[in-house]
């Protein structure tokens, strides 16, 4: 079955009436017929097509203009990995849902599609059972297709695409005020001393989001950066090498009993929960790594590191949620905000998928909204100077 991360619980938005368009790019048969019959039965969607290989994607992308892809990256011909970079120059509208193997290398090479722009990732099964593997095929997809036509509608209505009726409520979906830093009332509430420690919460885009933020941060930020991005097992690992290679930081995937260092960014591993405890000297703050249930279907699960930050950083830390789909981490925020922490929302125009940060919002706790680019001078401004 597939492992639990992110996509199980999730927004739930109504895809639109107009039905999404999808190609089906797999060089296996048989996982061609499984997606395809899953999508289907999917309301809103239409299959215009399967292809092969990459280079028969390339030309059917071309005349059947679907809107999103579902991917295969190890192909004859040519490798999933170009058919997204020609994406980008020639197709940009058009998305991408990788089918990744569970594997090391699966694993980098997902990170690097996903870095590409791809929307997001289902791994592939590994079953005996074809029953099993159209099931976990089927649990992801589902609400992975709704997360994905929302974004592909707010696209439309900002390049003036959509209905009349549609175009009148832009507003209402995409403010004025996107792409600019926004202080909010929670902010009178802010904590009057520097942060110690940052903890971020990142789910659906983002390995593509942290590509553009960590490397932002200065390498002297002094402060210890806590991960947690919904991926399973392998991809956790592969994820922190790539960031690691283009940071300032040093980035790595936390190991248990490991000490939380200043300029160091640790990301939870895959499938287990990563939270804060003292050490035995009551100065130290040690990484502890565990086999504790999910929360909100999420393992790891952002709540469960942000509530051992609030108690171990009362009034001296600092929350981040960005894109992702459902809520894991607004109750998590709810008590850092409690106890001091300045929480910090990535914006709607910026998120690949506005569940995690709008919930948060929503909650009224988040101190300050801002789009992807500015959110890592937010963060230095929390831990270098005094609000």
């Amino acid at each position: 079955m597939i492992p639990v991360f992110q996509h199980s619980n999730c927004e739930r938005s109504e895809l639109s009436s107009k039905s999404i368009r999808v190609l089906v790019v797999d060089d296996t048969v048989v996982y061609r017929k499984i997606v395809a019959d899953v999508l289907d039965e999917l309301p809103g969607v239409e299959v215009v097509g399967a292809a092969s290989n990459g280079k028969v994607a390339m030309s059917k992308i071309a005349s059947l203009k679907p809107d999103l892809l579902i991917l295969d990256l190890e192909m004859p011909k040519m490798h999933g990995l170009e058919v997204l970079a020609r994406m980008r120059v020639e197709w940009p509208d058009v998305g991408a849902i990788i089918l990744s193997t569970l594997t090391q290398q699966g694993g980098e090479t997902t990170i690097r599609a996903l870095e590409l722009g791809a929307f997001d990732f289902i791994p592939k099964p590994q079953t005996d059972s074809m029953a099993e593997n159209r099931q976990g095929i089927s649990n992801s997809l589902d609400s992975m297709i709704k997360a994905f036509a929302r974004r592909h509608e707010i696209r439309h209505i900002l390049k003036g695409k959509s209905s009349p009726a549609r175009a009148n409520s832009a507003k209402k979906i995409m403010p004025d005020s996107a792409g600019v830093v926004r202080r909010t009332r929670a902010t009178a509430r802010q904590k009057k001393t520097k942060s110690k420690i940052v903890g971020i919460g990142i789910s659906t885009g983002g390995p593509h989001a942290l590509a553009q933020m960590i490397p932002q941060l200065p390498a002297d930020l002094a402060v210890p950066v806590l991960i947690v991005q919904h991926m399973p097992h392998l991809f956790t690992k592969a994820l922190a090498n790539s960031l690691d290679s283009r940071c300032a930081l040093e980035v790595k995937e936390a190991v248990d009993g490991e000490t939380a260092r200043p300029n160091v960014a640790l990301i939870a591993p895959g499938g287990k929960q990563m939270k804060v405890v003292a050490g035995a000297d009551g100065k130290a703050t040690v990484i502890r790594i565990t086999d504790d249930p999910p929360e909100k279907s999420c393992k790891p699960s952002v709540d469960y590191l942000f509530r051992s930050i609030a108690y171990h950083y009362a009034g001296r830390a600092t929350g981040v949620i960005m894109t992702g789909m459902g809520s894991d981490g607004t109750l998590g925020s709810k008590l850092m905000k409690r106890n001091g922490a300045t929480i910090i929302a990535q914006d709607k125009a910026t998120s690949v998928v506005y569940g995690m940060p709008k919930e948060a919002i929503d909650a009224g706790i988040v101190d300050v909204i801002a789009p992807l680019d500015k959110i890592a001078d937010e963060i230095v401004r929390t831990v270098k100077i005094a609000p």
